[in-house]
Parts: structure tokens; C-alpha cells; sequence
């Protein structure tokens, strides 16, 4: 498929380099976080300005659980606060909340938050997509357990097991901070998806770069695998 003017309807983002834009700043690490939610709260602002239909951002991976637990309280706390303070916002926008990963497995009071919103943006025309608790793998081996006591594992059987399942197809994935790889992320989804990677950290990640990389990916032209 020519790249000629195509637009992304689903874009995911592994919003890495807050630990590394407070130390640049010889600041607290939960400075960066914090910084980092705010970066998250201007890109949904954004986009009513563009025409993704859904955003899947990278939250907290299962395998951050092995950060220090200081660390790990802090995160928790600004979930709480983000889902608070934003939550109207999203109502008023025509967001939806959408969620990857074993998230009932959070805090009592966090999975409450979360149901609430769940419920009260169920019927957003745009899709905000958080993958917390998330593990790639994990997703994968539950939705083959899945297909498999159905039936015959296909990859369509196991396609309506992911949690991304309600999601339009991956076009875009973003990682910041210039490290180049996945990190366990929509690794089935990623298939064909096209890759992104940029050198700059997500406490500075802007509207105005994912309008860059939403141009770069009109710029490509997608096989899936053909000529």
C-alpha cells in the first residue's frame, strides 16, 4: 500500500525517559513522572486536532514492579491523581478509556477509579488506550489459553483474546528517549505496524512531535508482508 496521504487510526506510545530527564535536571525522579503526566495530559488535548481514532499509551509494564517501591508508591499516587483531575475532561471530549493489561490487580481504591471511568466514558468517539500491569508475553499465552479451550489456536482466534481486541489495528508505534525496542509491548499487535523511534525524552514530547511522526508515517508505503 502506497503511503501516499495515509493517516494512522491507532497509534501507540512507549513514553520512555522520565528517570532521565530529572536527573539531566539534577532532579528528583518522581519530578520526571510528574512532568511525564503532563506531557500525557497535552497529547490527549491534541487530539481533537488529528484523526487518530485511538492512542495506546505504555503506562506501567508488569516488569516494573521491580522498581523501587518508593518509586512504585509515587507512580500509584499520580495515577490516582490524573485519573481525578482528568476524568472530566475526558467526558467532555468524547474520550474513551479502554485498558490493557491485569489492572484489577492494582490497589482496591485505583481498580474502583478505574471502573468508574471506565463506565462513565464508555460512550467517547475517540479511544485513550492505558496499558497498566501490562506484559506483552503474558497477553499472548493468556489469549492461546483462550483460543485453545474454544477450539483450533488461529491467529484470529487469539486476535479475539488480546485485550487490544476493541482496538482498530496498530499503524504507529513511538518510543522516546532513543532506545530502540519494544520492551514487551504490543509485540503481536506491532506485526506490521510501523516503528518510531526518537531521541528525545517524554517529559519534552510535544503535540507538535507526534504531528512530525504522523507525517513521517503518511510518508511510508506498507507491503504486509507483499512487494
Amino acid at each position: 500500500m502506497s503511503g501516499e496521504g495515509q493517516q494512522a487510526r491507532h497509534v501507540a506510545i512507549i513514553m520512555d525517559g522520565n528517570g532521565r530527564w530529572a536527573k539531566r535536571k539534577h532532579l528528583p525522579r518522581v519530578m520526571g513522572h510528574r512532568k511525564g503526566v503532563e506531557a500525557v495530559r497535552e497529547l490527549v488535548r491534541s487530539l481533537k486536532d488529528t484523526n487518530i481514532e485511538c492512542l495506546t499509551l505504555y503506562a506501567f509494564s508488569s516488569e516494573n514492579w521491580k522498581r523501587p517501591e518508593e518509586e512504585i508508591d509515587d507512580l500509584m499516587n499520580l495515577m490516582r491523581k490524573f485519573i481525578k483531575s482528568d476524568l472530566p475532561e475526558f467526558i467532555a471530549n468524547d474520550v474513551k478509556l479502554h485498558i490493557l493489561g491485569d489492572w484489577q490487580s492494582l490497589a482496591p481504591d485505583i481498580v474502583e477509579m478505574l471502573e468508574d471511568a471506565l463506565a462513565q466514558t464508555a460512550g467517547g468517539s475517540r479511544t485513550l488506550a492505558v496499558a497498566l500491569n501490562y506484559g506483552s508475553q503474558a497477553e499472548i499465552a493468556q489469549a492461546a489459553r483462550a483460543a485453545a479451550s474454544e477450539g483450533e489456536i488461529t491467529a484470529e482466534a487469539i486476535d479475539r483474546h488480546l485485550y487490544s481486541a476493541p482496538l482498530p489495528p496498530l499503524d504507529l508505534l513511538i518510543r522516546t528517549s532513543g532506545e530502540v525496542r519494544l520492551s514487551n509491548f504490543l509485540l503481536w499487535q506491532a506485526a506490521y505496524a510501523e516503528m518510531l523511534f526518537l531521541d528525545v525524552l517524554w517529559p519534552d514530547f510535544t503535540p507538535d512531535h507526534l504531528k512530525s511522526a504522523l507525517m513521517k508515517f503518511g510518508e511510508r508505503e506498507r507491503r504486509f508482508g507483499g512487494r
